[in-house]
């Protein structure tokens, strides 16, 4: 044992059973690491003590060097302290919270008249502020509805008492609109002024319902002293607020202060969705992503984003709907995995939102970094249906024909899940007579892989056969006939309810309809479909026309491929002028065609 295990080892062996934040640093004496542990002991020892299946959890362990801990009272207050020592530290290893953004807030200033407006700065400086707010239009559609509801004034005059009184300052325009009440002038005491200054405090706390019923109180009483203009007025003021309302989300009265919170792993990344509810509607909405360092489970990020979230939006919310547990327990937070009701449809809105949100930035990704898009489906198809490798080039055969006539069939081949078109190919039908697609099939990929194998070709990563059990089946019989069924993955697509069947396995595998596998299955199979009943139709047209200018005396094969590459059919030849032969195949030949078509 050197130096460096023996060391950490006694550190370990000395560290209390307490919960407490850990911190790594590498021989620089820098902090590589900071960790949250319900045991201090026990979670620290883990990270010496087995063999790590990440390889940067074992370059981490590679790196440390000393180990300093921080004894807490509880679990949770572990858990703040790591996100705070994170934040401030920002240390290799830990997860990191893509943010860079300022956010918008509602300010509503400390003045004898207080302003209400929209700002980025936060100031401790006696004002009140609302938010922050996930983006700056829900800050503007909140200020425009007090503004419609409520005369509060939208100018920067310091109205100071001394100063209304001295006639300071004249009434704007906003007062001859009706949008102020003329403070400024001494129009408006500050008591009024006040009345609706506490109304968007209200609104601002989610308290839509209380002005609601002050204001249908208002009119009721403004209507029994037949002051209907004034009742007319109150009635316009709650249907502004009915149409904010329903363009706001709605839950529930019944749900009063709620956090919502979902998440989605996509690889080394937790998408994180966190919603904020104040008596039944929706204030706050916002989504982000967290990188992992170390292979975190999502129940540890779960925990740090909670932390994070309320932190940042001041949540004090005493109950946390969630899909799963986090690995961290809260002191006097009532945590719920609801399984139906208002607040599992909370829950499904917020992965409702999660979901879009990843959708959203793959998109971005993939724009960037088309290949990046290609790995993904591939990845996909190669876990849906349980390959050993990415299917990076697969091939896909089809059978045509109509009543046993011109039997033919179709390969066509994608690479890096596209179509690679130059590599598609047509096989006319040889040693099968009348509709049997099994024999046909057999003959086929025979004939496909055995050239193959003969000119030393790479063979594909997958075979995908448009039918049942039964063309599956006659497919795995020329593959046993060249020594190369096992060393290529076959799978079998049965059109009636597009299930997937695989060799000496009765048992169909279903994919799900939206699943990315399938939709590339499916374009195998439809592109293979059209290539091969475009050939078979072309042939059926050829033997046509050539079986009815056999009867033609002096037109030769010759003749007959020159007028099929003009003319494209025999519609076409019969519909032209004697003229229009003429200048394709002479004059001789084309009386005689045209006296042999025309009887």
């Amino acid at each position: 044992m050197d130096n460096r295990e023996e060391k950490l080892k006694n550190i370990v062996s000395s560290l209390p059973d307490s919960p407490g934040v850990y911190q790594y640093f590498d021989e620089n004496d820098t902090i590589i690491y900071v960790g949250k542990a319900k045991n201090l002991k026990r979670r620290v020892a883990s990270y010496f003590n087995k063999n790590h299946d990440s390889p940067k959890t074992r370059i981490l362990v590679g790196k440390i060097q000393n180990i300093h801990y921080i004894v807490v009272n509880s679990e949770e207050d572990a858990l703040h302290l790591e996100n705070s020592l994170i934040k401030k530290l920002q240390p290799r290893y830990n997860v990191m919270l893509k943010d860079d953004k300022t956010y918008p807030w509602i300010c509503i200033t400390n003045e004898p008249f207080p302003r209400i407006f929209q700002t980025r700065n936060v100031i401790r400086n006696g004002y009140l502020y609302f938010g922050p707010y996930s983006n700056v239009y829900l800050v503007r559609t909140m200020l425009e509805f007090i503004r419609k509801i409520y005369p509060i004034r939208s100018c920067k005059l310091l109205l100071l008492p001394e100063s209304i009184r001295q006639n300071k300052f004249k009434v704007c325009l906003e007062y001859h609109i009706k949008n102020c009440r003329g403070g400024c002038e001494g129009y408006e005491t500050e008591a009024e002024y006040a009345v609706h200054i506490a109304a968007a405090k209200r609104i601002l706390k989610g308290e839509i319902d209380v002005i609601k019923d002050d204001l249908s109180t208002q009119m009721k009483e403004a209507a029994a002293k037949l002051e209907f203009e004034e009742a007319h007025r109150i009635k316009e003021k709650l249907q502004l607020i009915d149409s904010y309302q329903s363009k706001s989300v709605i839950v529930s009265p019944t749900i009063q202060d709620t956090d919502i919170f979902s998440c989605i792993e996509e690889d080394n990344m937790l998408f994180v969705n966190y919603l904020h509810v104040t008596n039944g509607s929706i204030n706050q909405a916002y989504t982000f992503e967290m990188k992992k360092k170390l292979d975190e489970p999502k129940e540890e990020l779960l925990g740090l984003a909670i932390v994070e979230m309320r932190e940042r939006f001041k949540s004090f919310a005493k109950e946390i709907i969630l899909p799963f547990y986090p690995d961290v327990e809260f002191q006097n937070i009532l945590f719920t995995i609801p399984q139906r009701g208002d607040k599992k449809k909370l829950l499904e809105l917020s992965e409702q939102n999660v979901r879009q949100y990843k959708a959203d930035r793959m998109k971005q990704a993939e724009k960037l970094n088309p290949e990046q898009r290609t790995v993904r489906i591939l990845s996909t198809m190669q876990k849906d249906l349980r390959l050993h490798s990415m299917p990076m080039h697969i091939e896909c055969f089809d059978n045509s024909n109509i009543q046993g006539t011109s039997p033919v069939a179709a390969c066509v081949v994608f690479k890096k899940a596209k179509p690679a078109k130059k590599d598609y190919r047509h096989f006319n039908v040889k040693t099968v007579e009348g509709p049997d697609d099994f024999a046909s099939m057999r003959e086929i990929v025979y004939r496909r892989y055995s050239r193959m194998i003969e000119e030393n070709t790479q063979l594909p990563d997958l075979i995908v056969i448009d039918g049942g059990k039964g063309q599956l089946h006659a497919a795995c019989e020329s593959l046993h006939e060249l020594n190369i069924y096992g060393k290529i993955p076959i799978i079998g697509i049965a059109k009636r309810l597009e299930e997937i069947y695989y060799p000496d396995d009765s048992v169909p595998l279903y994919l799900d309809k939206n699943s990315e596998s399938l939709k590339l299955i499916q374009q195998l199979r439809d592109e293979a479909h059209r290539f091969g009943i475009t050939f078979h139709r072309l042939k059926r047209s050829k033997n046509q026309v050539v079986s009815e200018l056999d009867s033609v005396v002096g037109i030769g094969d010759k003749t007959k491929t020159t007028l099929l590459s003009h003319f494209k059919s025999l519609k076409r030849i019969k519909g032209a002028t004697l003229d229009e032969l003429i200048l394709i195949i002479g004059k001789n030949r084309a009386e005689k065609l045209f006296t042999q078509i025309h009887k």
